[in-house]
Protein backbone atom coordinates (compact mmCIF):
# COMPACT_ATOMS: atom_id res chain seq x y z
CA UNK A 1 0.00 0.00 0.00
CA UNK A 2 2.78 2.29 1.02
CA UNK A 3 4.57 1.49 -2.27
CA UNK A 4 1.56 2.69 -4.07
CA UNK A 5 1.10 5.87 -2.67
CA UNK A 6 4.77 6.43 -3.16
CA UNK A 7 4.20 6.05 -7.06
CA UNK A 8 1.44 8.17 -7.56
CA UNK A 9 1.85 10.74 -9.65
CA UNK A 10 0.74 14.63 -9.12
CA UNK A 11 -1.53 15.08 -12.19
CA UNK A 12 -1.42 18.58 -13.58
CA UNK A 13 -3.66 20.59 -15.43
CA UNK A 14 -2.29 23.42 -17.77
CA UNK A 15 -4.83 26.02 -18.50
CA UNK A 16 -3.26 28.91 -20.89
CA UNK A 17 -4.84 30.46 -23.77
CA UNK A 18 -1.26 30.75 -25.63
CA UNK A 19 -0.04 27.44 -27.30
CA UNK A 20 3.00 27.44 -27.24
CA UNK A 21 3.12 28.32 -22.88
CA UNK A 22 0.97 25.04 -22.89
CA UNK A 23 3.31 23.39 -25.13
CA UNK A 24 6.54 24.60 -23.45
CA UNK A 25 4.86 24.02 -19.96
CA UNK A 26 4.07 19.98 -21.44
CA UNK A 27 6.99 19.70 -22.26
CA UNK A 28 9.06 21.01 -19.42
CA UNK A 29 6.75 19.36 -16.88
CA UNK A 30 6.03 15.97 -18.61
CA UNK A 31 10.07 14.45 -18.64
CA UNK A 32 9.64 14.82 -14.81
CA UNK A 33 8.95 11.20 -13.30
CA UNK A 34 6.83 13.03 -10.14
CA UNK A 35 4.43 14.49 -12.92
CA UNK A 36 1.49 13.04 -15.04
CA UNK A 37 0.29 16.10 -17.46
CA UNK A 38 -3.73 14.99 -17.55
CA UNK A 39 -5.16 17.65 -19.92
CA UNK A 40 -5.11 21.25 -21.48
CA UNK A 41 -7.34 24.10 -21.43
CA UNK A 42 -7.35 27.28 -23.38
CA UNK A 43 -9.48 29.53 -21.20
CA UNK A 44 -11.25 30.04 -17.95
CA UNK A 45 -14.55 28.25 -18.90
CA UNK A 46 -12.63 24.86 -20.22
CA UNK A 47 -10.27 24.67 -16.91
CA UNK A 48 -13.15 24.26 -14.67
CA UNK A 49 -14.95 21.52 -17.23
CA UNK A 50 -11.32 19.50 -17.72
CA UNK A 51 -10.79 20.17 -13.68
CA UNK A 52 -14.46 18.59 -13.12
CA UNK A 53 -13.59 15.92 -15.77
CA UNK A 54 -10.16 14.87 -14.95
CA UNK A 55 -9.81 15.75 -10.94
CA UNK A 56 -6.13 17.11 -11.31
CA UNK A 57 -3.90 17.67 -8.09
CA UNK A 58 -2.58 20.97 -9.71
CA UNK A 59 -4.13 23.14 -12.14
CA UNK A 60 -1.53 25.41 -13.19
CA UNK A 61 -3.85 28.91 -14.51
CA UNK A 62 -3.00 31.72 -16.49
CA UNK A 63 -4.04 34.80 -14.95
CA UNK A 64 -5.32 36.45 -18.22
CA UNK A 65 -7.65 34.26 -20.37
CA UNK A 66 -10.28 34.75 -22.32
CA UNK A 67 -14.17 34.48 -21.04
CA UNK A 68 -14.22 34.59 -17.34
CA UNK A 69 -10.42 34.53 -16.88
CA UNK A 70 -8.00 33.18 -14.08
CA UNK A 71 -9.15 35.00 -11.15
CA UNK A 72 -13.10 33.92 -11.53
CA UNK A 73 -12.39 30.42 -12.89
CA UNK A 74 -10.16 30.04 -9.73
CA UNK A 75 -12.77 31.50 -7.32
CA UNK A 76 -15.25 28.79 -8.71
CA UNK A 77 -12.94 26.35 -8.47
CA UNK A 78 -12.38 27.08 -4.67
CA UNK A 79 -16.37 27.77 -4.17
CA UNK A 80 -16.96 24.01 -5.24
CA UNK A 81 -14.50 22.61 -2.69
CA UNK A 82 -12.76 21.07 -5.51
CA UNK A 83 -9.87 18.81 -4.57
CA UNK A 84 -7.82 20.46 -7.22
CA UNK A 85 -5.10 23.37 -6.33
CA UNK A 86 -4.08 26.49 -8.17
CA UNK A 87 -0.74 27.64 -9.01
CA UNK A 88 -1.47 30.93 -10.65
CA UNK A 89 1.17 32.34 -13.52
CA UNK A 90 1.07 35.99 -14.62
CA UNK A 91 3.67 37.49 -17.28
CA UNK A 92 4.76 40.19 -15.09
CA UNK A 93 5.97 40.35 -11.02
CA UNK A 94 4.30 43.94 -10.82
CA UNK A 95 0.47 42.65 -12.58
CA UNK A 96 -1.95 44.08 -10.32
CA UNK A 97 -3.45 40.45 -9.31
CA UNK A 98 -1.88 38.97 -6.73
CA UNK A 99 -3.86 39.89 -3.80
CA UNK A 100 -7.13 38.86 -6.13
CA UNK A 101 -5.74 35.67 -7.08
CA UNK A 102 -4.70 34.95 -3.03
CA UNK A 103 -7.90 35.78 -2.07
CA UNK A 104 -9.69 33.52 -5.03
CA UNK A 105 -8.11 30.54 -3.55
CA UNK A 106 -4.70 30.87 -5.18
CA UNK A 107 -2.19 28.58 -3.35
CA UNK A 108 0.85 30.19 -5.24
CA UNK A 109 1.79 32.57 -7.91
CA UNK A 110 4.41 32.43 -10.02
CA UNK A 111 6.08 34.74 -13.24
CA UNK A 112 6.10 32.58 -16.46
CA UNK A 113 10.17 33.93 -15.86
CA UNK A 114 10.36 31.73 -13.07
CA UNK A 115 12.68 28.49 -13.85
CA UNK A 116 12.05 25.24 -14.13
CA UNK A 117 13.53 24.46 -10.80
CA UNK A 118 11.01 27.19 -8.85
CA UNK A 119 7.80 25.91 -10.70
CA UNK A 120 8.70 22.13 -9.52
CA UNK A 121 9.25 23.71 -6.49
CA UNK A 122 6.13 25.65 -6.26
CA UNK A 123 4.13 22.34 -7.49
CA UNK A 124 5.65 19.97 -4.19
CA UNK A 125 4.78 22.78 -1.66
CA UNK A 126 1.40 23.30 -2.66
CA UNK A 127 0.44 19.38 -3.24
CA UNK A 128 1.58 19.24 0.22
CA UNK A 129 -0.93 21.64 1.31
CA UNK A 130 1.60 24.77 1.63
CA UNK A 131 1.61 27.92 -0.59
CA UNK A 132 3.98 29.38 -2.61
CA UNK A 133 4.77 32.72 -3.96
CA UNK A 134 8.09 33.42 -5.89
CA UNK A 135 10.59 36.21 -4.52
CA UNK A 136 9.56 38.81 -7.69
CA UNK A 137 5.85 38.75 -6.74
CA UNK A 138 7.03 38.37 -2.98
CA UNK A 139 8.65 41.14 -3.11
CA UNK A 140 6.15 43.23 -5.08
CA UNK A 141 3.17 42.55 -2.54
CA UNK A 142 5.67 43.16 0.40
CA UNK A 143 6.37 46.43 -1.30
CA UNK A 144 2.77 47.48 -2.15
CA UNK A 145 1.79 48.77 1.89
CA UNK A 146 4.54 51.12 1.89
CA UNK A 147 3.74 52.37 -1.26
CA UNK A 148 0.40 52.80 -0.89
CA UNK A 149 1.34 54.90 2.80
CA UNK A 150 3.42 56.48 0.94
CA UNK A 151 1.03 57.78 -2.33
CA UNK A 152 3.59 56.17 -4.63
CA UNK A 153 2.31 53.63 -7.46
CA UNK A 154 -0.33 53.16 -6.31
CA UNK A 155 -3.07 51.96 -8.87
CA UNK A 156 -6.72 53.09 -8.79
CA UNK A 157 -7.88 49.35 -9.56
CA UNK A 158 -6.29 48.44 -5.79
CA UNK A 159 -9.79 49.82 -4.60
CA UNK A 160 -11.85 47.85 -7.23
CA UNK A 161 -13.71 44.46 -5.58
CA UNK A 162 -12.96 41.08 -6.33
CA UNK A 163 -15.86 41.12 -8.81
CA UNK A 164 -15.33 44.75 -9.83
CA UNK A 165 -11.93 43.98 -11.55
CA UNK A 166 -13.33 40.55 -12.96
CA UNK A 167 -15.87 42.75 -14.83
CA UNK A 168 -13.27 45.06 -15.94
CA UNK A 169 -11.18 42.40 -17.43
CA UNK A 170 -13.71 41.12 -19.22
CA UNK A 171 -15.22 45.02 -20.81
CA UNK A 172 -11.07 45.31 -21.68
CA UNK A 173 -11.33 42.44 -23.23
CA UNK A 174 -13.90 44.03 -25.52
CA UNK A 175 -16.91 41.36 -24.44
CA UNK A 176 -20.73 42.63 -24.32
CA UNK A 177 -22.01 43.47 -21.06
CA UNK A 178 -24.51 40.36 -21.91
CA UNK A 179 -21.86 38.23 -22.67
CA UNK A 180 -20.46 38.83 -19.48
CA UNK A 181 -23.94 38.46 -17.76
CA UNK A 182 -23.77 35.04 -19.46
CA UNK A 183 -20.67 33.63 -18.13
CA UNK A 184 -21.16 35.15 -14.24
CA UNK A 185 -24.64 33.92 -14.62
CA UNK A 186 -26.34 37.69 -13.29
CA UNK A 187 -28.49 40.00 -15.45
CA UNK A 188 -27.24 42.73 -18.09
CA UNK A 189 -28.21 45.02 -15.51
CA UNK A 190 -26.06 44.16 -12.50
CA UNK A 191 -22.94 43.85 -15.56
CA UNK A 192 -24.36 47.62 -16.15
CA UNK A 193 -24.47 48.60 -12.30
CA UNK A 194 -20.75 46.89 -11.62
CA UNK A 195 -19.54 48.93 -15.02
CA UNK A 196 -20.87 52.66 -13.34
CA UNK A 197 -19.70 52.03 -9.60
CA UNK A 198 -15.75 51.46 -11.41
CA UNK A 199 -16.55 54.73 -13.47
CA UNK A 200 -16.57 56.58 -10.29
CA UNK A 201 -14.12 54.80 -8.53
CA UNK A 202 -11.52 54.93 -11.35
CA UNK A 203 -12.91 58.06 -12.40
CA UNK A 204 -13.23 57.13 -15.94
CA UNK A 205 -16.33 57.80 -18.52
CA UNK A 206 -16.25 55.76 -20.49
CA UNK A 207 -15.21 51.40 -21.81
CA UNK A 208 -12.81 53.69 -23.48
CA UNK A 209 -11.32 55.55 -20.56
CA UNK A 210 -11.05 52.25 -18.99
CA UNK A 211 -9.07 50.34 -21.49
CA UNK A 212 -6.67 53.42 -21.59
CA UNK A 213 -6.50 53.21 -17.95
CA UNK A 214 -5.81 49.68 -17.87
CA UNK A 215 -3.35 49.51 -20.73
CA UNK A 216 -1.61 52.80 -18.11
CA UNK A 217 -1.80 50.43 -15.25
CA UNK A 218 -0.52 47.25 -17.02
CA UNK A 219 -3.71 45.50 -16.16
CA UNK A 220 -4.29 44.67 -20.14
CA UNK A 221 -1.65 44.29 -22.47
CA UNK A 222 -2.70 44.60 -26.36
CA UNK A 223 -2.10 40.64 -27.79
CA UNK A 224 -0.83 39.28 -24.70
CA UNK A 225 -3.09 38.62 -22.44
CA UNK A 226 -1.03 35.47 -20.64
Amino acid sequence: MSEMIMDKKISILIADDHDIVRIGLRHMLEVIEAFSIIGEAASGEEALEKAVELKPDIVLMDVRMPGIGGIEATHRMERRSSNSRVIALTACADDPFPDLLLEAGARAFLTKDSGLDELVLAIHEVHAGNHYICRKIAQELALKPLRKRNGAHQSPFDELSEREMQVALMIVGCQSAQDIADQLNVSPKTINTYRYRMFEKLGVESDVGLTLLALRHKLFVPDERG
